[in-house]
């Protein structure tokens, strides 16, 4: 059977893309705001209420997965539209439903660029969901670490000993951040609170 991101276990997701951080690539910016434009040309701004690159690719002054996220509000009632899929499936996307967990409601997630062969591609993962969705928040924490740069720097150092441990774990490496972006989630807030 052919390998396609649909039969891939989880064994093979960890062996055929372990976790590597890089140095941050300048040329991430002028990427995500080409897949940008390719996306609003093909499904619109009627359907698309904003797009944003969020993730460790977004915050320049740390090391990264070289991956390009990229955060897609749309409006609630096209959330899981079967016409909306279709449109990213054509752009070269492959689509899973998120399920639900910790006060993060479903969403759909979209992955291309991933290889299995030798040949490299840029790989771009979108999280596509509404305004209220809780995953909106990981851009308040791209906002913060880049405007504080020691706390950029503490969590660069948690990402580094984590694909140092966790290397062909993905899913450990992602549960090992959780506190430290909570936390800085919690901060903040807090700050929010005070300035009011």
């Amino acid at each position: 059977m052919e390998k396609t991101l649909y039969n891939l276990t989880k064994d093979d997701w960890n062996t055929l893309f372990p976790i590597e951080l890089v140095d941050h690539n300048p040329a991430w910016k002028n990427r995500y705001n080409d897949e940008k434009e390719r996306i609003l040309k093909k499904v619109g701004n009627q359907t698309i209420i904003r797009i944003e690159h969020f993730g460790s690719s977004s915050i320049p002054s740390i090391k990264s997965k070289p991956y390009i996220d990229l955060m897609i509000e749309i409006p609630k009632q096209l959330l899981f539209n079967e016409e909306l899929v279709a449109q990213f499936t054509e752009l070269g996307y492959a689509h899973f439903v998120v399920p639900e967990r910790e006060n993060i409601a479903s969403y759909s997630s979209f992955g291309k660029g991933y290889r299995f062969d030798d040949k490299k591609e840029q790989i771009f993962h979108i999280h596509m969901c509404p305004k209220d969705n809780a995953m909106w928040k990981q851009i308040d924490f791209r906002d913060f670490l880049n405007s504080n740069p020691d706390r950029a720097k503490q969590y660069e150092n948690l990402k580094i000993e984590l694909a140092t441990k966790f290397k062909n774990d993905r899913g450990s490496y992602v549960l090992g951040k959780t506190n430290f972006i909570n936390e800085t989630l919690d901060i903040i807030n807090t700050r929010a609170k005070s300035n009011v």
